[in-house]
């Protein structure tokens, strides 16, 4: 059975993968400060920032390492040098998931998988320079999924958004950017049948198609009936629509596990429906 260690297993998307893949794999992964994990014999403490994996990486010898981390990038950038260390030497596969933000230089047009990344804020120029990290391992051995804004049920973004609207919080919205969007309960669908078969390379996960980021935060807050009278600011980050959208053109995914931005609503709403996306 192959073993595998998601390291930033308590986030939302590192626990959503967990729960997805623990009944099929041998699956360990990691907490940082979510103290409920400790009585958990799979999770192990560990904080990037103070502690290195390379012990845990020798107790767990995993055949797979998923990084979901999260947080400051200087840290980030050791841990994954000794994550990509170890799984040379040893022989094991790593999926690193990246973020739409990589490409968010360019405004004019989705990115697709084999694109030029280009950013001009600090989150994504950590994402490129890990991505570039992991483009250094021989061939067959590295996975990167990029994902684009993350919602659903339970999600961070759609707490704060919950949050905002209750506190009558004017909550910033973007109607210039066109975007596509993801929840966890269908990245981690994807995620698994990349880890069945093996895939490596880049995939763009997200829906496959696009909406405005106004529109499709109008279309939750209606469908959740948070406010007849929500109230928001628009941010404009230009005069014409910008594209901050990742989409796939050579790594697709099979069309039952292609989604839609209404399926991921849908995900938000509490709607889930298996195999009509």
């Amino acid at each position: 059975m192959k073993r595998i260690l998601v390291f930033g297993g308590s986030g939302f998307i590192g626990r959503a993968l967990y729960k997805e893949l623990h009944p099929y794999f041998d699956v360990y992964a990691t907490y940082c400060t979510q103290e409920r994990y400790s009585e958990n014999k799979r999770y192990f403490e560990y904080d990037f920032r103070e502690d290195s994996p390379t012990e845990l990486l020798k107790y767990i010898k995993p055949d797979l390492i998923i990084s979901a981390l999260r947080g400051e990038d200087g840290g980030q950038f050791v841990a994954h040098d000794r994550l990509i260390r170890y799984a040379t030497k040893k022989q094991a596969r790593i999926i690193f998931l990246s973020a739409a933000n990589v490409f968010d230089s360019f405004r004019h047009y989705p990115s697709y998988e084999y694109d030029k990344t280009f950013s001009e804020s600090p989150y994504g120029k950590g994402k490129i320079k890990i991505e570039n990290m992991l483009m250094s391992m021989p061939p067959f051995s590295c996975t990167i999924a990029r994902l684009p804004m993350v919602f659903g049920a339970g999600a961070p973004r759609l707490l704060e958004l919950k949050k905002a609207i209750a506190n009558q919080i004017p909550y910033e919205i973007f109607p210039n950017s066109v975007i596509n969007v993801a929840a966890a309960y269908f990245v981690t669908q994807q995620l698994h049948y990349i880890i069945n078969r093996d895939l490596w390379g880049i995939f763009h996960l997200g829906s496959n198609d696009l909406i405005h980021h106004d529109e499709f935060i109008a279309q939750l807050v209606d469908g959740l009936k948070l406010s007849k009278n929500p109230c928001y600011t628009h941010v404009y980050a230009s005069n014409i629509d910008r594209y901050i959208a990742v989409l796939p053109k050579y790594n697709k995914l099979p069309k039952y596990l292609q989604y839609t931005s209404q399926a991921v609503l849908q995900n938000c709403l509490g709607i889930i429906t298996p195999g009509k996306n």
